[in-house]
């Protein structure tokens, strides 16, 4: 291949796309973003997003943008068909360990917009009304074959990610199927705004009744969400008609008040692609996994894989490790999907129980551990348990991020892995940031960091660029297991 067009490729350009594209960007590559679309799609989708995700939008420098168009979530509540409280779960009004609120709702459109914004500030180039084709690897890149406005044309890229949705271009062209995790349950998706005040609860609401499993959620400023599920039998296209939706957000009690912005039926999926990577090609997001969106968490995945995958692409390209590093991506990355969508599956199966009997034991289940002062135990995500990681105690999981005084850690440290210690080190890579707990830069986060490692009786910590722990212990030998994790000649 003769000098390419890029470093890397990114098709599609949604949330995860762009988010992708920025953090690539960010690390000094050069990138291109496709997308097939002439714009962003003007109606509401994805409706939440987590700390996670926040701390990722964080590291692009755009969360005083977003803050303004989303709001903090206040928990949920089940009720039974009667109006009894299953279970309820509010919110603590404190930040969580990422350094953020739990839970934020959001208005798609207006976060996409912001995500193209610095996209522009960075420098990605975009490239609208234009669909990937074909793909043609080399030794040394990756040969994309797109159709533009102007017509057929070719971009050649050292890497291509394909973050195209659930209708992967990408992933057809790559093969390797997927695997079905065997439910998938019809709902109707209905976004409205309402002008003024209105009696619907803020807190996100499942009604759990077997005649209509239904969801009420607000979403940000005036804008709410309703989901209904269709039953066997039910007719698609009269359950999207006028006289069907008036009749379904009647008990909502507020008539003609609701201006509906968007109505869906969506096929609720737990799907897996067999294979994220291929040669020079990977996937992310919907291309590479389906959800059901009982957890809210489809969004979220997809912004995983681009912070999980972007250090790693910048980390090969720049020379810095191994090709085979892109490995560990869906070795890390796949379990947890799973184990959310597993997670996902066993809520909905209980939201979409339609067998009454089965429903009135259910409800007598949860009303009798509320009466006791018990709750089902949230579900938890959880930690990597394999791929480019030295193993043991908190290896895996996702450091913490203090606030002090106004300022949070990962604006303090940057970019780039961490090795923070309770003292100086005689010496590490160049590849690794160290911070010895003392440091003018971390006077800041002396205390929080102190008694993090003394909680564990560790000397050090080092950090991977996604904020996962790579490992704790002797600091040299971290650095040491780093550098053979990277394998960089």
């Amino acid at each position: 291949m003769s000098t390419p067009d890029c470093d890397v490729l990114v098709v599609g350009c949604g949330p995860v796309g762009a988010t992708l594209a920025a953090l690539l960007r960010a690390k000094d590559l050069s990138v291109i973003a496709i997308d097939r679309e002439a714009d962003i799609y003007p109606l509401p989708r994805a409706g939440a997003f987590d700390d996670e995700a926040m701390r990722l939008f964080q590291s692009l420098g755009i969360t005083e943008t977003l803050l303004p168009l989303c709001r903090v979530m206040g928990g949920f509540q089940f009720l039974s068909a009667s109006g009894e409280t299953l279970m309820k779960m509010v919110m603590p009004d404190r930040l969580g360990p990422n350094g953020w609120a739990p839970t934020y709702a959001l208005h798609q459109p207006e976060i996409e917009r912001v995500l193209r914004d610095r996209l522009v500030e960075l420098g990605v180039e975009i490239r609208l009304n234009t669909s990937l084709t074909g793909l043609t690897e080399q030794a040394d890149g990756i040969v994309a074959d797109v159709e533009g406005p102007d017509g057929p044309g070719t971009i050649a890229a050292r890497y291509v990610v394909g973050c195209d949705g659930a209708n992967s271009r990408v992933r057809a062209i790559g093969g390797g199927g997927e695997f079905d995790f065997g439910f998938s349950e019809s709902w109707l998706v209905v976004d409205g705004v309402i002008e003024g005040e209105t009696d619907i609860p803020d807190i996100a609401t499942q009604i759990c009744d077997p005649a209509q499993p239904t969801t009420c959620m607000r979403m940000t400023g005036n804008r709410y969400r309703w989901e209904f599920m269709l039953k066997p039998g039910d007719d698609p296209e009269y359950f999207t008609s006028d006289a069907t939706l008036a009749r379904l957000l009647a008990p909502w009690n507020e008539g003609e008040r609701i201006m509906v912005e968007r109505r869906a039926l969506y096929s609720f999926r737990g799907l897996v692609a067999n294979q994220w990577r291929s040669g020079r090609a990977l996937l992310a997001g919907d291309a590479a996994h389906l959800m059901p969106p009982f957890l809210g968490q489809g969004m979220c995945s997809g912004l995983r894989d681009a912070g999980n995958l972007a250090w790693k692409l910048a980390a090969v390209i720049r020379g810095e490790a191994d090709p085979e590093l892109l490995d560990t991506y869906q070795q890390e990355r796949e379990p947890h999907v799973r184990t959310i969508i597993d997670q996902a599956i066993g809520l909905g199966r209980m939201i979409c129980m339609l067998d009454p009997a089965m429903a009135a034991q259910r409800d007598a289940g949860l009303l009798a551990m509320r009466a006791a002062g018990q709750m089902p135990p949230p579900p938890l995500l959880p930690t990597l348990d394999q791929g480019c990681l030295m193993g043991g105690p908190e290896s895996g999981a996702l450091f913490f991020q203090p606030l002090v005084d106004g300022q949070r850690l990962d604006d303090i440290l940057g970019d780039g892995a961490w090795l923070i210690s309770a003292g100086p080190l005689a010496g590490h890579p160049a590849t690794i940031g160290h911070f010895p707990i003392g440091s003018d830069q971390l006077a800041a986060f002396n205390v929080p960091l102190q008694a993090w490692l003394a909680e564990r009786n560790v000397e050090a910590v080092l950090v991977r660029p996604d904020r996962h722990v790579f490992g704790i212990g002797d600091g040299a030998a971290l650095a040491a297991a780093w550098e053979r994790q990277m394998g960089a000649a």
